[in-house]
This record gives C-alpha cells, sequence and structure tokens, in this order.
C-alpha cells in the first residue's frame, strides 16, 4: 500500500496513473480546481495584476537605471549611495510582485487553482 504524497496516510488511490493520493486529499484538490467565480473574471483579474506589477517593475528598473547612470565615474556622491539603495529596493519589491503575479496567473492556468482574494464568498 502507497502513502499519500500530501498527508502520508495509506492509500490505494492514484491521481494522474503514479501519484498516491488519499480520497481527503483528493477531494480537497478537486475543491481547488473547481473554480467559484467565473473563469472569464478571474483571468481577467489576474491578467490585470499581472500587467500592473510588470508596469511597475519596468518603472522601477527605469529608475534604477537613472539613477545609476547619473554616476559616470562609478563613484557616488555620499547621498547618491542612499539614491542607489532606494531604487535598489524598489526594483527588488518591483520584482517580486511581478513574480507572484505571474504565479498566481500561471497557477491558475495551469492546475485551476483560484487565489483566496478572488474566491466568491457567499453564495
Amino acid at each position: 500500500m502507497a502513502q499519500c504524497a500530501y498527508c502520508k496516510a495509506e492509500t490505494e488511490m492514484y491521481v494522474d496513473g503514479d501519484v498516491p493520493i488519499c480520497v481527503e486529499c483528493s477531494d480537497a484538490q478537486e475543491a481547488k480546481r473547481k473554480p467559484p467565480a467565473p473563469c472569464q473574471d478571474i483571468r481577467t483579474a489576474l491578467f490585470q495584476d499581472l500587467l500592473g506589477t510588470t508596469a511597475r517593475n519596468s518603472e522601477a528598473n527605469r529608475e534604477f537605471d537613472e539613477v545609476m547612470g547619473q554616476f559616470p565615474s562609478g563613484l557616488p556622491h555620499p547621498d547618491g549611495v542612499q539614491r542607489i539603495k532606494n531604487a535598489s529596493n524598489k526594483l527588488s519589491v518591483a520584482r517580486k510582485e511581478m513574480g507572484t503575479a505571474h504565479n498566481r496567473l500561471s497557477d491558475y492556468l495551469d492546475r485551476g487553482i483560484v487565489p483566496e482574494d478572488l474566491k466568491r464568498t457567499g453564495g
């Protein structure tokens, strides 16, 4: 008898022919795959989020390049170090947000997982 890939309970059930899964975990996975809101609305929201984060990343990248371009000698002024740190931090945050948006869209398109904030409450 195999162990469930998720909870390690003993099971004889398999998903996709080779991944052992118990009934409870199978039901939980199936519940995640069923989007409660209309598919088009969820997909549109996720695409818009990705586009917005991509735009913010591009803007942060432009600002970082602009700050770095102000120091042709490679040695920034004393206040320039803080400006570089600020621009770098902003770019880092923008990249993480863009990555998160990409992962959310990918999870939805590939596996049907609806992000919690897009699930409809109530009925």
